[in-house]
């Protein structure tokens, strides 16, 4: 039987949430700047074509 390789799990772990905190600083930066993007939109994502925008409270 294969033996696990840790540190290459333990590094994976390190370069994802090293990615999703870059990605919160991110959003967070362009919330800031007034660009605020819609929820749940991936940098690499198409845009979505069938999605209505939801009602403003206001």
């Amino acid at each position: 039987m294969a033996k696990p390789n840790y540190s290459f799990e333990k590094r994976q772990r390190e370069l994802a949430k090293k990615k999703k905190k870059e990605e919160k600083l991110k959003e967070k930066a362009d919330r800031k700047a007034g660009s605020e993007p819609a929820q749940g939109e991936a940098d690499n994502a198409p845009p979505a074509q069938d999605v209505a925008a939801p009602p403003s409270q206001g």
